[in-house]
């Protein structure tokens, strides 16, 4: 299952190597060609079938291939590994969790004062990144020779199944993106009445990097940009809203902190998901960021929407997300895009 070698592969921001080498293999065979850039993307290109007609000529769809993650920023000499956030973590969420550092996969843990010696008022504090360190169970020498500031350390949460019936759930880490990054691969095996560019991008935790350079390069007429997004759903002390709901369906982006999507891509959704019965729900708007934000403003500006998978805990070391929700992100682009044919009338 592409899906689980995603998710279970490495690749913080700006160490995509990894997830790029898996993705290669799952669409070698459905593109007509692929690149890598000088920045890392991978962008793969589906030519249109037929050159006749009006209408869009060139799409690109974008996903991500980083993930959160931490970066060893020293050594100590009692072989206790400093680190630092690469992307938007939550150090409430990192105590305690299992990592693997480096091309190696060296295991560790993320340790803290145990509990019994927390003072009073250091119980109700939030520990700083500064104050946690990965133990790798090693020697000062051992770490010092094998551990060195600048290398990467992941979550090493193992892909899993939990519930086969309903929502269809599985855990397990970086959903956001890879859930994103695996539509995309299956969007590629079929054929669109454009040049479909599907660019697989880098560094979009840590400011959207890759699909600035991968917009600004292919130039398309449209752009969409597939996520895995918040879902927060679970009980609440105040009954308000949730910004998207597990098993409810694709997430739709009208507006987030990055982006105004292109009201008539988004409506093109809307009436795609109405057509195939597809359940679909509306982002809560002004929540977030997506390469949406860097791709839409390149050269001339380029209309885009995006549309996600929800999952709950994304940005920590284990999420939670609905096969039938990321079965149903696939129906919904596969149908949208097929509809591009007439263009887009302004």
């Amino acid at each position: 299952m592409l899906l689980r070698e995603l998710v279970e592969a490495d690749g913080v921001s700006g160490c995509e190597k990894a997830v790029r080498d898996i993705l290669i293999k799952a669409i070698e065979d459905r593109a007509d060609e692929y690149r890598i850039d000088a920045l890392g993307n991978l962008i793969a290109v589906k030519y249109r079938r037929s050159r006749s007609g009006a209408g869009v000529a060139k799409v690109m769809v974008a996903a991500h291939m980083d993930e959160v993650g931490l970066m060893v920023t020293k050594v100590e000499r009692d072989g206790f590994i400093r680190f630092a956030p690469v992307g938007g973590v939550d150090p409430r969420v990192v105590v305690a969790k299992v990592v693997r550092i480096g091309e190696e996969r060296i295991p560790g843990v993320i340790g803290v004062k145990p509990v019994h010696l927390l003072e009073p008022g250091e119980r109700d504090r939030v520990l700083k990144f500064e104050q946690l360190a990965i133990d790798a169970g090693m020697s000062g020498e051992e770490a010092q020779r094998r551990v060195r500031p600048g290398m990467y350390a992941s979550f090493a949460t193992a892909f899993e199944l939990l519930d086969e019936g309903g929502l269809r759930t599985v855990k397990g880490k970086a959903f956001d993106d890879r859930a994103g990054c695996a539509v995309l691969a299956e969007l590629l095996a079929e054929s669109y009445p454009f040049d479909l560019y599907a660019a697989f991008t880098v560094q979009e935790e840590v400011g959207l990097r890759g699909a600035r350079v991968a917009a600004y390069a292919v130039e398309p007429d449209v752009a969409f940009v597939l996520e895995g997004t918040v879902c927060d759903d679970s009980p609440k002390e105040k009954d308000t809203s949730p910004t998207t709901r597990l098993g409810a369906g694709p997430a739709l982006t009208v507006m987030d902190r990055s982006v105004i999507c292109d009201r008539r891509l988004v409506q093109l959704l809307i009436s795609e998901a109405e057509a195939q019965g597809i359940p679909f729900q509306v982002k809560q708007p002004g929540i977030g960021g997506t390469d949406a934000g860097a791709i839409h403003v390149q050269r001339d500006g380029i209309p885009c929407a995006v549309v996600a998978v929800p999952a709950r805990y994304i940005h920590s070391p284990v999420s939670v997300m609905s096969l039938n929700d990321f079965e149903n992100t696939v129906r919904l682009m596969r149908g949208t895009l097929q509809r591009l044919q007439g263009g887009l009338e302004l």
